[in-house]
C-alpha cells in the first residue's frame, strides 16, 4: 500500500509539473537599455508599403502636420486629427536626452481636424476641407446624436453637428476634464461609444514611465474612464493600463479591447506591449507590476495586494513595438480569414537595440475571442535595420464603408489605403 501511495503522489506531482505554466518573461535587465531612434527617410515616388496578396496599397491622401488619429463619420466623410506631443526640442525623459532630428521629432502641434470626402467612392477623396481647428492635442473623435465629440489632452469636448458637415460652425462645449497636469509623457486621450451601456470610454494614458514623479502626480490616469454623453457620472471602467491607446469591440460581443503601451528601460525584451480584453473594474498592473504578477524593481513603495489581482493580458504584441492603433474588421471586402480579426498599427521602436514594431499585425478572431497567432499584414515600413532606417511609422487604422483600410503614417504625413484588388 505504501509503494501505491508513492506511485500515486509522484504522478500527481508529474501531472501538476506538466500543467504548470511556465514564465517566458526574461529577467529585468536581462539586456542592457538602450536608445535607438529610427530615422526616417520617407517614401519615393510611387513607393508604398507591402500587403499581403489579393491586396492593394495606394496612396489615400497627403500633405498633413502628423495625422494621429481617423474617425469615420455616419455619411462615410473621414475627418483626422493632426497633433503631436508639443514638447520642446530637446526633452529630458529621466537620463535620456530626446532629441528632435529623427523619427521622434516631438514638435509643433497642428491641433485641427481635416476632413476628407470621397463623394464618387473611387477610393481617393476630392474634397478636403479643415473641420475643426484651435484644439489642444486633439486625438479621439466621434459622433452622437447632433454632437461632434472630441478628446483634447485635457477636456472632453463637443460640438454641434448634422450629417454632411465640412466644417464645425457652432462654439464647443466643454463637458468633462480630462487629467493632463506638468507630467503628461502619454498625452493622446481616445474614445469611443457604446449605445449599449449609453457610455463614452476614455483612454488615458500614465504622465510618466513608473510613476517615477509620485503615484499622488497619476490621479486618474493609465486608467479608461466611461462618461455620461454629457458628462456626467465619471468613473473608472479599469486601471492598471499604463497607455491604452486603441479601443474596439470584438465584434459579436459587448466586450471591449484595447491596445496598451507598457514600460520602458527594461531591456529589449521587456515590456511586451499587448492587446487585451478589458474587464469592468479590472486592474493590469501599472506601476508595480507587469504582464500580471512581474514586479517592477524599480517602483519603489510597492501594492502586493494590488499586484495580486494584476490581470495578465490577452496578447503578446512584441516588446517596445508602440501598438496604437486598433480596428476589428467587421466588413467582407478582405478574404475571409481577416473577418472580425483585429488590426494593430505598431509604431515602432525607441528603445531596443534592434527595431521592432513599424509595421501593422493581424491577430484572427473566432467568437469575439483571439483564434491564432499574431502575423504580418502591413509590412515594408523598415528601410534598412541595420542602420535603423524607416521610410515611416503606421499610427491609427480605421476600416471605411466600403471595406478598405486606411492608415494614418504620421512622421511622412500621409495615409495609406488598403484595398481587395
Amino acid at each position: 500500500m505504501k509503494y501505491g501511495f508513492t506511485v500515486l503522489f509522484l504522478g500527481a506531482f508529474a501531472v501538476q509539473a506538466q500543467t504548470k505554466k511556465v514564465d517566458t518573461m526574461p529577467a529585468p535587465f536581462a539586456t542592457k537599455s538602450v536608445t535607438n531612434f529610427s530615422n526616417v527617410i520617407g517614401w519615393e515616388e510611387g513607393q508604398t508599403p507591402k500587403a499581403p496578396d489579393g491586396l492593394k496599397v495606394t496612396l489615400y491622401a497627403d500633405g498633413f502636420e502628423n495625422p494621429r488619429w481617423m474617425y469615420v463619420l455616419p455619411n462615410g466623410d473621414v475627418v483626422v486629427a493632426e497633433s503631436n506631443s508639443n514638447y520642446s526640442a530637446v526633452k529630458k525623459v529621466g537620463a535620456t536626452v530626446i532629441g528632435a532630428s529623427k523619427s521622434n521629432n516631438l514638435e509643433n502641434s497642428a491641433d485641427r481636424i481635416t476632413l476628407l470626402r470621397d463623394a464618387n467612392k473611387d477610393g481617393v477623396p476630392e474634397g478636403r476641407f479643415t473641420f475643426l481647428e484651435d484644439l489642444k492635442q486633439s486625438f479621439g473623435m466621434l459622433v452622437i446624436g447632433n454632437w461632434f465629440y472630441v478628446a483634447n489632452t485635457d477636456a472632453l469636448m463637443r460640438y454641434p453637428y448634422k450629417r454632411g458637415d465640412t466644417k464645425i460652425a457652432g462654439a464647443g462645449q466643454k463637458i468633462l476634464d480630462l487629467p493632463a497636469g506638468k507630467h503628461n509623457q502619454h498625452w493622446t486621450r481616445n474614445i469611443v461609444y457604446n449605445p449599449t451601456t449609453k457610455k463614452i470610454y476614455i483612454a488615458i494614458g500614465s504622465g510618466s514611465n513608473i510613476a517615477e514623479y509620485g503615484i499622488d502626480d497619476e490621479i486618474l490616469k493609465a486608467t479608461i474612464l466611461t462618461v455620461n454623453p454629457d458628462g456626467s457620472n465619471r468613473q473608472i471602467y479599469a486601471s492598471g493600463l499604463r497607455n491604452p491607446v486603441g479601443m474596439d469591440w470584438a465584434p459579436g460581443t459587448n466586450v471591449l479591447w484595447t491596445t496598451v503601451n507598457e514600460r520602458d528601460e527594461l531591456g529589449d525584451d521587456l515590456v511586451p506591449d499587448y492587446l487585451t480584453s478589458v474587464q469592468e473594474g479590472g486592474f493590469y498592473g501599472w506601476p508595480y507590476s507587469y504582464w500580471g504578477q512581474h514586479v517592477d524593481p524599480r517602483v519603489e513603495v510597492q501594492k502586493p495586494e494590488l499586484v495580486k489581482k494584476a490581470i495578465v493580458p490577452d496578447v503578446n504584441l512584441g516588446a517596445h513595438t508602440a501598438s496604437l492603433g486598433l480596428a476589428f474588421y467587421t466588413k467582407t471586402a478582405f478574404p475571409a480569414k481577416y473577418h472580425n480579426g483585429a488590426f494593430i498599427a505598431q509604431h515602432g521602436s525607441w528603445n531596443r537595440s534592434v527595431l521592432s514594431g513599424y509595421k501593422v499585425v493581424f491577430v484572427p478572431f473566432k467568437n469575439g475571442k483571439p483564434a491564432g497567432a499574431m502575423e504580418d499584414f502591413l509590412t515594408g515600413f523598415i528601410a534598412d535595420i541595420e542602420k535603423d532606417k524607416v521610410h515611416g511609422r503606421p499610427v491609427g487604422v480605421t476600416v471605411t464603408p466600403d471595406g478598405a483600410l486606411l492608415i494614418t503614417d504620421d512622421k511622412t504625413n500621409r495615409i495609406w489605403r488598403v484595398a481587395a484588388k
